[in-house]
């Protein structure tokens, strides 16, 4: 079991998983590996975490979830991501469709539900077609073989939230937008009171994106609002692996979320784990 450790990203710092400039930060996870939990200071405030479950970190495994977050200047977007384990390289799905939408998010100043659900669609194509390069078969064993084939025939599956938050100047109101399929948490609190209720009712594992499919269990969900400049916010996001959360309404400290991704209470976590909070 790793040490408990934390850090905090100082305009010097430039890491693997975070690069940071004036007016602009960007954090990538890495599915290979950990990020103790770090916090980020400037226009946003962002704290972001990451932890395989002990299983695959025992077998060197890759992580199923995926995190990111871009901040350039008044704009925020973000994406969570968590491959489904029953399908066919689900760390892929959960990368790939990731980095769509993060990219596509920094491209449309105004999603909606109806360019994402397109989005979605749009992207199984290119994702078939690197899944099928990724893993070649041909000189596996037959059993092997006829098992991954049927798993790869039914495509690589994610759950995901993404959102794009842009600020606005003291007298206007701000936009944030968000989307998701399946069950990560979504939290909002609003000036200090949490205001879940519209996300909770929408958590549904059955629900994900296929590269086969698209959308699977029906369309993605949607959820905008304008926010007064003078109203606190906080928005977390986390993966089941953090499922530990669910019943903690007060703000967390830094320490105790990262005892929370050592797990060492449990032998390490027994699912992966991805956390992102933003507050403004």
């Amino acid at each position: 079991m790793r040490a408990m450790r934390l850090a905090t990203l100082s305009a010097g710092d430039k890491g693997s998983h975070a690069k940071q400039h004036p007016g602009s930060f960007r954090y990538v996870s890495v599915q290979t590996g950990e990020q103790p939990l770090t916090r980020y200071q400037g226009t946003f405030k962002c704290r972001y975490g990451y932890g395989r479950a002990a299983e695959t970190v025992n077998q060197g495994d890759t992580g199923q979830d995926f995190a990111a977050v871009r901040i350039n200047g008044n704009v925020c977007t973000f994406v969570l991501c968590d491959g489904v384990g029953m399908s066919y390289l689900g760390d892929f799905a959960a990368r790939f469709l990731g980095n769509a939408l993060l990219e596509w998010l920094d491209r449309d100043q105004h999603p909606s539900s109806e360019s994402m659900e397109r989005l979605l669609h749009d992207l199984t194509g290119p994702a078939s077609e690197q899944l099928e390069k990724l893993q070649p078969l041909d000189n596996s064993p037959v059993l092997l073989r006829e098992v991954l084939m049927e798993k790869r025939s039914r495509g690589s599956q994610a759950m995901y939230v993404c959102g794009r938050i842009e600020l606005s100047g003291a007298a206007r109101k701000s936009r944030m937008w968000l989307a998701w399929q399946g069950d990560s948490r979504i939290r909002l609190w609003r000036g200090g009171q949490e205001q879940s209720g519209a996300f909770q009712l929408h958590c549904r594992t059955n629900e994900r994106w296929s590269t086969l499919d698209g959308p699977v269990g029906g369309k993605p969900h949607t959820y905008e609002a304008k926010l007064s400049s003078s109203e606190s916010i906080r928005l977390q996001l986390y993966t089941d692996g953090l499922n530990d959360l669910d019943a903690i309404q007060a703000y967390i400290p830094d320490e105790q979320i990262q005892v929370l991704l050592d797990a060492r209470h449990t032998g390490g976590l027994e699912d992966d784990a991805a956390f992102i909070e933003l507050e403004w």
